[in-house]
């Protein structure tokens, strides 16, 4: 590896180290929110006060809490206290996680990498409509932990590609850059979410996935669920294709989920996706 590239990850390494990685631009009411929710015993009235600080935020969560993946009675929600009330803490930490990057994604510094940028954040966005079903289906994990943990499953790529924009070299070698990612994006991922307080066995799962890590015990059943999910969030790929995958998957087994069903859960995660989309305003 060229001594630029090295440079790149020997500052990876130290912030890892010393536990300062961030994600660029992350704003602070995200990163007030994803703490905040780390105490199990918060009350509403405090993140009613703290999400109704920054409206985007505020209306995003009331969507979600509308939603049919968090919302099956299809009650409409339309006040901010009853949102909060009603969501899981993960729905919540989806929300600012989404709102967060919606920030990155406008700001003028990461132009140069934007294209990139919403190819990764629409695999995220696809990975969490997909887990959803699945969560459903299994009825192993929560919709609202699975919809979460879908959609920071790419949270490693999508901080190291931000960090790119500062390294000349870096944004001008894509091989190199693709490499770095590839060897490193599971431990940016299990980094960032554990500096933002996220439950031990959604960090636990995102890195197994990502680092393509198994297991067996409970704490790995969320870990199949994103495997699962992520073959059924591959859209453009061929309906056989995928049910072939499927079919193979030891995830979907341990799951317990049924061969026959595969096909009908795959067009459920693209109604889903859509729903997903107008939910966060994406």
């Amino acid at each position: 590896m060229s001594p630029e590239a090295e440079e790149f990850i020997e500052l990876l390494q130290l912030e890892l180290a010393q536990h300062e990685l961030e994600l660029p631009s992350y704003p602070a009411v995200a990163l007030q929110i994803q703490q905040l929710l780390a105490d199990d015993n918060v009350s509403t009235e405090r993140v009613v006060r703290l999400v109704g600080t920054e409206p985007i935020l505020a209306a995003m969560i009331v969507r979600l809490a509308s939603s049919v993946a968090l919302n099956p009675t299809g009650k409409p929600v339309v006040d901010l206290r009853n949102a909060v009330a009603r969501v899981g803490f993960n729905a919540m930490r989806a929300a600012a996680t989404s709102f967060a990057l919606t920030q990155l994604r406008l700001s003028k510094r990461y132009r140069p990498v934007l294209e990139q940028l919403e190819a990764l954040w629409r695999d995220n966005v696809s990975m969490a409509a997909a887990a959803c079903v699945v969560a459903r289906r299994s009825q192993r994990v929560s919709a609202d932990t699975a919809l979460f943990a879908g959609l920071v499953s790419g949270v490693g790529k999508i901080c190291l590609l931000a960090r790119s924009v500062d390294s000349p070299y870096m944004m001008s070698h894509p091989d190199e850059f693709r490499e770095v990612v590839l060897d490193w994006h599971a431990e940016v991922a299990h980094a960032l979410l554990t500096s933002w307080r996220v439950a031990d066995d959604v960090v636990e799962a995102v890195h197994g996935h990502q680092g393509h890590r198994t297991g067996t015990r409970n704490l790995f059943v969320l870990s199949d669920v994103l495997s699962v999910a992520e073959v059924m969030a591959q859209h453009e790929m061929a309906t056989d294709l995928r049910l072939e995958l499927l079919e193979s998957q030891l995830a979907a087994k341990r799951l317990g989920l049924r061969p026959e069903n595969y096909e009908f859960m795959m067009t459920e995660s693209k109604a889903e996706l859509a729903l997903l989309i107008k939910t966060l305003g994406i």
